[in-house]
């Protein structure tokens, strides 16, 4: 029996007109539906920290959603969010990203909470990822993790509807507050 082959960004690239996949581990795999939850959280998420993007100079990000960013041949996935500090990146990128983020922001969707919490977990922490974090819209959860030693270890947590009524400062963002309400759809 012949070995699967491991498939590449030029294999993915080659996908006709299909958006919705991602490229992990070599396999070209289906990205799941968006539910409103995510789309809600991940747009408050964007609202929230835009004054750091229009920021220039020292402090400023170039935050993108649903961009892919290539680690590797074998390993090109999707990020509901990433972001770049200005610093280390002036110029306005454009195009599938090569260059490493400094902050992933992952949503999770339903039947996907192991890509999440596993398989980028540990990709992003070997890559060496300052910044990850994960949010759980269900649960109304956010988990950040931050890079110490080349291992991630948690910098913050909020659960329930009892912590996420608040506004935080959480790394990498510690110059924006972040309401946890708003990001939770507790608005309207």
């Amino acid at each position: 029996m012949e070995a699967g082959r491991l498939l590449t960004v030029d294999d993915l690239l080659a996908c006709p007109g299909d958006d919705k996949v991602e490229l992990i581990d070599g396999a070209i795999v289906q990205r799941p539906m968006s539910r409103f939850e995510h789309g809600f959280a991940q747009s408050a998420l964007v609202a929230q920290s835009f004054p750091l993007v229009m920021r220039g100079g020292p402090g400023g990000w170039w935050i993108a959603s649903e961009i892919s960013v290539r680690y590797s041949e074998h390993h090109c996935p999707t990020h509901d969010l990433a972001g770049w500090r200005k610093e280390r990146l002036p110029e306005h990128p454009s195009g599938v990203m090569t260059v490493l983020p400094d902050w992933v922001c992952e949503i999770l969707s339903p039947g996907h909470e192991r890509k999440d919490t596993l398989t980028h977990f540990l990709r992003l922490q070997r890559a060496g990822v300052p910044f990850y974090w994960i949010i759980d819209p269900e649960d109304r959860a956010l988990i950040a993790y931050g890079l110490d030693a080349g291992c991630y270890r948690t910098l913050f947590t909020a659960a329930g509807p009892d912590e996420t009524a608040v506004r935080v400062r959480v790394p990498p963002f510690d110059g924006i507050e972040i309401d946890l309400g708003i990001l939770f759809g507790d608005v309207g």
